[in-house]
């Protein structure tokens, strides 16, 4: 997503570069189709809860008040010299920092956010850039396309913010920057294949055929100079997301509550009514709970020291053995399996971790086939946010094993079907044993119910 800004001090106040004639003229055809846009306040492009979380922050509260403004009132947005708003970077970095910690924790950093922005709109959300050979407009802060703005609200389900390709909302600071991240993220993984920050960053901004072309390696270079050059980042804790996350807070399952934080996660918010009162009938996780101080309606995520939730060894085996009982009874799945499956691809991560989405490491257009194509019904899948539900992602992690052991019309191994699930079908090679397979036997031994199973490991 090339910028229509040359590269400047990144610093100071946004100096826009002006289109050409032809540009223009096919800018104000693509605007007519576009709302009117127009924001003064930053009341006027973010909701009452946005504001919020802006206010909540410690560096941007200090900078609004700094400069007059107070709370309850309207707040003023920046002014370059011509009057067009731009974002400061305090601003930028805690809009990049609550849409990671509500929605990408552990799978985009927002350090990237902040340096795409840097070189895609120098932080203006009203910035719009028209591309002459494919006579698109992209626009926002992030300068999203509208085109792929609707693919990943339609296709991948992305629809924490609703978005009508023609409304104003894209211009909106947290709108863009979400549906940024969301593309960032689905470039992590394109092809199903693991893919590095340079990667992610040319492809952003040339596309997926040109992330090796000499095209987007100015961009790259630059990339890494602003990224380099931003300010140290203190909003809520949230770091660098680090290659390999840390484990240490995970390895203790007698004491789930290590590590909680200041966020508003509990299981009672993303598992419903029924299953709450199966998870509380489990003597091992009242047990847990009891123990915890947890209470009914209120009962916390653990959260590991860079405040992500994750679910112990003991509320993980529960949950498999409910979806398991109720709606897999005669597949002859193991609850342990699909355990050990969730320590593998996401450590337990209720979000999930890198390019893996939920608990169960399950993508949203993969559930949604399952639900439409296949008729796994028993929980809805509207989008992405759905798959952060720890009964919701295991239902439809059981689902795709039971689709994988019959892949192709035959009866599958537990080989086959583990790797399968860890890196597709498509590459399983059943020829000799692989580091997935042996890995997965050495996950299996960390739960209890393994040593009654030793020597069958029989999955199906």
């Amino acid at each position: 997503m090339p910028s229509y800004f040359d590269f400047q001090n990144s610093w100071g106040p946004p100096i826009p570069t002006l289109l050409s004639c032809d540009e223009k003229n096919s800018v104000n055809l693509q605007e007519s189709r576009m709302s009117s846009v127009s924001f003064k306040y930053w009341d006027d492009c973010v909701d009452p809860l946005d504001l919020d979380s802006m206010w909540a922050d410690p560096d941007v509260k200090a900078e609004w008040l700094n400069v007059g403004e107070t709370k309850g009132s309207k707040v003023h947005l920046s002014r370059d010299p011509d009057g067009q708003p731009y974002l400061t970077q305090t601003e930028m970095k805690a809009v990049a920092g609550i849409i990671v910690q509500r929605h990408f924790i552990s799978q985009i950093d927002s350090d990237m956010l902040c340096a795409i922005a840097e070189l895609e709109s120098d932080r203006q959300p009203l910035a719009m850039r028209y591309n002459k050979k494919s006579k698109e407009v992209t626009v926002g802060v992030m300068q999203m396309s509208p085109k792929i703005a609707e693919w990943l609200i339609r296709d991948q389900g992305y629809r924490t913010y609703e978005l009508d390709v023609d409304s104003k909302l894209l211009y909106k600071p947290f709108v863009n920057v979400y549906l940024a991240a969301s593309y960032l993220k689905y470039l992590s993984n394109f092809d199903q294949k693991e893919r590095s920050e340079e990667f992610m960053v040319r492809a952003y901004k040339g596309g997926t055929k040109k992330d090796a072309h000499k095209s987007t390696l100015q961009y790259w270079k630059k990339y890494l100079s602003v990224r380099e050059s931003l300010p140290s980042r203190k909003f809520f804790g949230v770091g660098s997301v680090p290659n390999a996350p840390s484990v240490s807070a995970l390895s203790d399952p007698v004491s789930p509550r290590k590590g909680a934080g200041p966020i508003k996660t509990t299981w009672d918010a993303r598992t419903s009514p029924e299953d709450m009162e199966q998870m509380w009938n489990n003597p091992n996780v009242i047990k847990e709970w009891n123990k915890s101080g947890e209470k009914p309606g209120k009962v916390r995520f653990s959260h590991d020291a860079e405040r992500r939730p994750y679910l112990s060894r003991v509320e993980l085996k529960a949950v498999a053995e409910n979806i398991l009982g109720k709606h897999f009874s005669t597949k002859g799945v193991k609850p342990f399996v699909l355990c050990a499956i969730a320590e593998m691809v996401c450590m337990r991560f209720v979000n999930g971790i890198g390019q893996r989405t939920g608990l169960m490491g399950i993508d949203y257009p993969t559930a949604r086939w399952l639900y439409k194509d296949l008729g796994y019904k028993s929980y809805e899948v509207e989008s992405v946010e759905d798959l952060t539900k720890p009964f919701v992602s295991m239902y439809f992690g059981a689902a795709y094993m039971a689709w994988l052991s019959e892949y192709d019309g035959r009866e599958r191994t537990p080989e086959f079907v583990v790797q399968a699930y860890l890196s597709g079908p498509q590459n399983v090679n059943l020829q000799e044993t692989g580091p997935l397979w042996l890995k997965f036997q050495e996950t299996l031994t960390r739960y209890e119910d393994n040593k009654k199973e030793q020597g069958s490991c029989i999955i199906l």
